[in-house]
């Protein structure tokens, strides 16, 4: 018997289409959605994902002459799920764009510089508490073009990889005491103020020349799938 799957409430979730943002419309479906029964074909694998998708660049920041630009970061981030429970051996990749707010991409437009010591992109695999650690420099603010001057507020990519092929997260953080914040078409796509909260780091104290920022991601837990036959 499968187990049921609880809908999320929606406004915790960000808007499909968001006023502003001209790519939301052509990302987002403009028919109703077909339901499709899974098999087994959904709901199994990816066997092995680390060998798949081994970890890459642990750190982003460098020393020495090889250092990146901009304030250091620590990244300390744990993947839980809705239970509580934490998900050791978990894929998660991490990518944002380096202090002057330019992304190392052939679609990024902006006239910012390109830090040639900085990658910008990491994989990296949970341990035994969920937690990854990433050394990394605290990314920029950028304008976004043809929006009449909104600037992204500083935030890091995250893609969470789960156990069944349809099962992924992909998200944002955000930095805490960011003005940007405030305006940000995409955090604020997200109606519920206290799920907006929950994109937000945590700093927390540090007494090297690295600031820390602690964050949680929640994936579903064991009501979030269907089980197989």
């Amino acid at each position: 018997m499968a187990t049921r799957i609880e809908p999320r409430d929606p406004l915790t979730q960000a808007q499909g289409v968001e006023q502003g943002y001209a790519q939301t419309a052509r990302r987002w479906p403009s028919q109703p959605l077909v339901r499709r029964p899974h098999g087994v074909a959904e709901l199994s694998g990816p066997r092995d994902l680390a060998h798949k998708l081994p970890p890459v660049k642990g750190d982003l920041a460098g020393y020495g002459a090889k250092r990146a630009l901009g304030q250091l970061a620590r990244l300390r981030i744990r993947v839980l799920d809705e239970d509580g429970a934490p998900l050791p051996g978990t894929v998660v990749e991490v990518w944002h764009c380096n202090s002057a707010g330019k992304y190392i991409h052939p679609n990024d437009t902006h006239d910012a510089p390109v830090d040639p010591n900085f990658y910008g992109a990491a994989r990296l695999l949970t341990g035994d508490t969920g937690l990854i650690e990433l050394r990394t420099i605290k990314p920029g603010a950028y304008p976004v073009p043809d929006t009449g001057g909104w600037w992204r507020p500083p935030h890091v990519h995250l893609s969470v990889w789960g156990r069944v092929w349809l099962s992924r997260l992909v998200t944002q953080m955000f930095f805490p005491g960011e003005p940007l914040n405030e305006a940000d078409a995409i955090l604020n796509a997200i109606r519920d103020p206290g799920a907006r909260e929950r994109c937000v780091a945590r700093l927390v104290p540090s007494k090297g020349n690295e600031m820390i920022f602690e964050h949680q991601l929640v994936v579903r837990g064991r009501k979030g799938a269907a089980v197989l036959p």
